[in-house]
């Protein structure tokens, strides 16, 4: 199935904030993402902007570069077929392990090497060294791995003695 979004007005900017008329998303058969525009058929990965606040804003349209396509700064703005192919691309990356306990970190060289229980299992993952959790807005960490998947903890106050105690040092 593919699927096609085009732009309806000024919620989108290309690079430079540039507007981005005549922009159009496909999704095609392979579930890769495609931005077009004009003649250039670009591949691209969404990513979420800052503020963490408002998800559903300031979404990045990255190549596999990593080098920004676009700017979605109002999904709202765009026509529905070009919001459902967003939300779709979305669900894929928006997947975050909700951490029940932290069972294990242990330091080497550039990698920082995390045990933690969840509510889908125990897993293990790496972070770079200078990669801290992230505080968000009304409590609790975001981690995000070296492959880029997201762990989120609840307030580190309310876990237990074990995870408080491993944690310490990244809470304030």
């Amino acid at each position: 199935m593919k699927t096609i979004a085009r732009r309806r007005n000024a919620g989108v900017h290309g690079k430079a904030g540039r507007s981005t008329d005549g922009l159009v998303l496909e999704r095609g058969e392979d579930g890769r993402l495609t931005a077009v525009l004009g003649q250039a058929h670009h591949v691209v990965h969404v990513g979420r902007c800052f503020p963490w606040s408002e998800p559903m804003s300031f979404l990045s349209l990255r190549d596999d570069d990593g080098r920004e396509v676009a700017l979605v700064t109002r999904p709202a703005d765009l026509e529905e077929s070009s919001r459902r192919a967003l939300e779709d691309a979305l669900a894929e990356v928006d997947f975050v392990f909700d951490v029940v306990a932290v069972l294990d970190i242990e330091e080497e060289v550039e990698l920082r090497h995390w045990r933690v229980r969840t509510r889908q299992g125990d897993r293990s993952f790496q972070t770079r060294l200078d990669d801290w959790p992230r505080l968000l807005p009304g409590g609790g960490l975001i981690i995000r791995d070296v492959t880029g998947d997201l762990y989120r903890l609840g307030d580190p106050r309310t876990m237990d003695r074990q995870s408080r105690s491993l944690l310490w040092a990244f809470v304030d």
